[in-house]
């Protein structure tokens, strides 16, 4: 059979397939397995047939994905917890992993975007900072403490407050994506300027290296962050102008659940970011390897956790899915 006709012939199929993985708990293991076997029989087939096409890709995508929503629903529920960071979350990083670049690709250039408005207009860093955070920064410089914002509070005040804060600001980036992915973009952009305005700021002074160095601290895991969630209101906004198979209204309710398991994943990574900036940050004149260390195993984290993790998982249960069907 030619590959045009037999997509023709299994395309209704496998698009039920798909609708069919959002209802799983509402099938019995019978129809299930039915289900897993018709679409393994239809990969073997592609893999035979067409081994180098874009079905194969597309079923054998298909089958990994049917494969762990059938063990992910035998989980017991005591497993949930773990089941939800070992697979859930670094699957959806997957999935996702294009608004994740999204994401980024905005923040960088925002961050640019400020740097470079700042270097070319003295007048702008105090349009996005406030005249009176910049005078007191610079008051801070001539003292020789151009950080010295990061103690003027106490230390368990500052944790509550930052905490709250961060978190408030990576829902509200998930929440804006309602706007047809608009709003995310626009969170993103503010933020990526501001972030650029403070660094070419430091940069005019000549002690970019120092704030870095201490910034970072915290701001490995804060910015890398706030990126994520930026990501989740795209998986949001973007469910709602490209429903694909699905009706629009239950791609925007699979794209909520996303959206919001990949928001609450990043609950820990602000009370871990809140904490260093109340505890450690005030600390950067100390040592700057311990600066450096920690900045690097924050990075490290964000960058295996969130980006090689899912994709070596993806990896595996591909594998998986082929040696069952074999």
């Amino acid at each position: 059979m030619r590959e045009p006709a037999f997509l023709k012939r299994n395309k209704d199929k496998w698009q039920g397939y798909e609708q069919k993985l959002e209802l799983l708990d509402e099938m019995s293991p019978d129809d299930q397995a039915e289900m897993y076997i018709e679409l393994t029989d239809d990969l073997s087939y592609a893999r035979t047939f067409y081994p180098q096409s874009n079905t194969v890709n597309y079923l054998n995508s298909l089958a990994a994905r049917l494969h762990q929503a059938i063990y992910k629903n035998k989980k017991e529920d005591r497993n949930r917890f773990k089941e939800f960071w070992q697979v859930e979350v670094p699957t959806l990083m997957y999935e996702h992993r294009d608004k994740l670049l999204l994401a980024f690709v905005i923040f960088a250039v925002s961050i640019f975007i400020g740097a470079l408005s700042t270097l070319n207009d003295e007048t702008f860093v105090r349009l996005i900072l406030s005249d009176q955070y910049v005078n007191a920064t610079i008051e801070n410089i001539e003292s020789g403490d151009p950080l010295a914002v990061y103690k003027k509070s106490t230390q368990s005040e500052m944790f509550l407050g930052i905490t709250i804060n961060n978190i408030r600001v990576s829902f509200m980036a998930f929440v804006a994506g309602i706007i047809l992915s608009f709003g995310t973009g626009l969170i993103l952009f503010m933020n990526g300027v501001m972030v650029g305005s403070f660094f070419g700021f430091f940069y005019k002074n000549g002690i970019l290296t120092t704030s870095l160095s201490g910034v970072f601290i915290h701001g490995a895991l804060e910015l890398s962050a706030i990126v994520i969630a930026g990501m989740a209101g795209f998986v949001m906004g973007n469910s709602i102008l490209f429903p694909g198979t699905y009706s629009r209204l239950h791609s925007f309710k699979n794209g909520v659940k996303d959206g919001l398991k990949i928001v609450i994943s990043l609950v820990p990574i602000f009370i871990a970011a809140g904490f260093l900036e109340s505890f450690v940050t005030r600390h950067y004149q100390s040592s700057w390897l311990l600066n450096l260390f920690i900045i690097v195993v924050s990075f490290a984290f964000i960058i295996y956790y969130f980006i090689i993790y899912p994709n070596s998982l993806n990896v595996s249960q591909s594998t998986d899915s082929e040696i069952k069907i074999d």
